[in-house]
């Protein structure tokens, strides 16, 4: 089981492509939370209701990606990645899924490379160029290079289907972590591999508490970090926390309410 050091709620993340400081583990959770269970509100106006009235919807991506159960390969990759960024005009439609069917290989290879292991579970010579060719790195590499015109539905799509592996980045999150790249790195991906590894035990402990409080998904790890790491630099990472202590599931960590004793071991999935 976890040790006691990551029951500790003041354990900090060490996330340098976040900020130069730490972020405790409680205000990870509670910004997880509140992207998990965040709301806006959205005037709606129906032929009903022709005044319009107010409606409340997801802030977050969280129902319409995280809580989306995995399906067959077809069309509903790119309905999974529009919950993410947004809806595609036909032409956008066209391009994502010739994309996922021109990365498919790709991803499966990267996921022949890993051999059964987790992004979190790679040497950081799988991230290398001193490791290539056929590295999961390189792997990674070629499909962002031939990901079309809109590589963040391309990449949601991926980490959807592959949580444990395929990195999930963005535009905006990409040019976040070029700066903490380092020599031989195949790509951004390396400074993920890294800070996962540099804070395996408090990532661990947040993967399971996330899982035990919210029900309705399991987002590994590689996911949390991406979401943390995409609410620093759009400045919505307060917001979040705000929502997240407000929220029924901080109630029930805040007076213990649910099952420690459930965390999987630090090297598990």
């Amino acid at each position: 089981m976890i040790d006691a050091a990551a029951q500790d709620s003041e354990q900090a993340l060490q996330l340098p492509s976040t900020g130069p400081d730490p972020i405790p583990f409680d205000t990870a959770l509670a910004a997880v939370l509140g992207y998990a269970r965040g709301r806006r509100p959205l005037r709606f106006r129906s032929p009903d209701s022709p005044q319009g009235r107010w409606v409340q919807l997801p802030a977050f991506g969280w129902a319409r990606f995280d809580a989306q159960p995995v399906v067959p390969s077809g069309d509903t990759d790119v309905l999974i990645s529009e919950g993410l960024h947004g809806r595609l005009d036909r032409a956008g439609w066209a391009d994502v899924r010739d994309a996922l069917a021109r990365v498919r290989p790709l991803a499966d290879a990267a996921a022949d490379r890993a051999g059964g292991r987790a992004f979190w579970e790679l040497p950081d010579e799988e991230l290398s160029v001193l490791g290539e060719p056929g590295t999961v790195g390189a792997a990674l590499r070629e499909i962002g290079r031939t990901s079309g015109d809109h590589p963040e539905h391309v990449f949601a799509a991926l980490h959807h289907r592959r949580p444990d592996l395929i990195p999930h980045l963005t535009r905006t999150t990409r040019r976040t972590l070029l700066p903490h790249t380092e020599e031989g790195d195949s790509g951004v991906e390396a400074v993920v591999l890294r800070e996962l590894h540099a804070n395996e035990t408090a990532l661990a402990a947040l993967e399971a508490a996330i899982a035990a409080l919210v029900g309705d998904a399991r987002p590994t790890r590689l996911r949390l970090h991406d979401i943390l790491l995409w609410l620093t630099t759009t400045l919505r990472l307060a917001h979040a926390v705000e929502v997240g202590r407000a929220s029924d599931e901080w109630q029930t960590h805040s007076a213990g309410g649910y099952d420690r004793t459930r965390r999987p071991s630090v090297g598990g999935h």
